[in-house]
């Protein structure tokens, strides 16, 4: 899978201040008496350590100690900027420079082995609050209850037989429309003449097709 490769102008700055940064670190170096490859390893050095205590910022809560290292870094950075400026005499500098420089690498190691092994800091745990004992509940006072005589079971009544007390039933009565009691007496005629006998009331509920009740209350009324 083919990636586009997209300038940032942001990058672009970045790139031409540390390139910039870097040559002002070589020639402020070897002019302070560091050649060859010892003056390419410092602009090396400050820019790590730059890097390193940016990384420790952004990765750890307790950043002081790499605030500390990230400003002796940039002044380094910084002070070589302003000394190959014009402002310092490249060809005469001067004994204390060339004392920084040269204690530089001491400095740079201190700093890179403090940040990369300085222990993260944890976070606080909040312990777990105990649970609230339950007070203990106090004790029932002892209290004799007497209980009241049970009264005695009372004797079912004798009952009367239920032939004698219940009131006789009549059959319901079942409302029958005209007009099916005059298509019945059709129904009952038609029977009788055929059969010479009066119809009942389970030959009316079959020709008819209709309840029970409603034959017998018809077949009365037919009577």
């Amino acid at each position: 899978m083919s990636r586009t490769l997209r300038l940032d102008a942001v990058l672009i700055q970045a790139v031409i201040a540390g390139a910039l940064s870097f040559s002002h670190l070589h020639d402020l170096a070897e002019a302070a008496g560091q050649d060859g490859w010892k003056a390419w390893a410092y602009p090396i050095s400050v820019d790590l350590l730059l890097v390193a205590a940016w990384r420790r910022m952004r990765t750890h809560a307790d950043n002081r100690a790499a605030w500390y290292w990230f400003v002796i870094a940039l002044a380094a950075s910084l002070g070589a900027n302003i000394a190959t400026a014009g402002l310092l005499d490249l060809e005469d500098v001067p004994a204390w420079l060339r004392i920084l420089v040269a204690g530089w690498p001491a400095l740079a190691f201190l700093g890179g082995t403090l940040l990369a092994h300085a222990p993260a800091t944890p976070e606080p745990t909040t312990p777990a609050a105990a649970p609230l004992a339950a007070p203990d509940p106090e004790p029932a006072p002892d209290v004799t209850v007497e209980r009241a005589p049970e009264p005695a079971p009372e004797l079912p009544l004798a009952s009367a037989p239920a032939a004698a007390s219940a009131p006789a039933t009549e059959p319901p009565t079942v409302a029958v429309p005209p007009a099916l009691l005059d298509h019945a007496r059709k129904v009952a005629d038609t029977h009788h003449a055929t059969t010479g006998a009066r119809i009942d009331s389970a030959t009316l509920r079959a020709r008819l097709g209709i309840p029970a009740p409603l034959a017998d209350a018809i077949n009365a009324q037919l009577a």
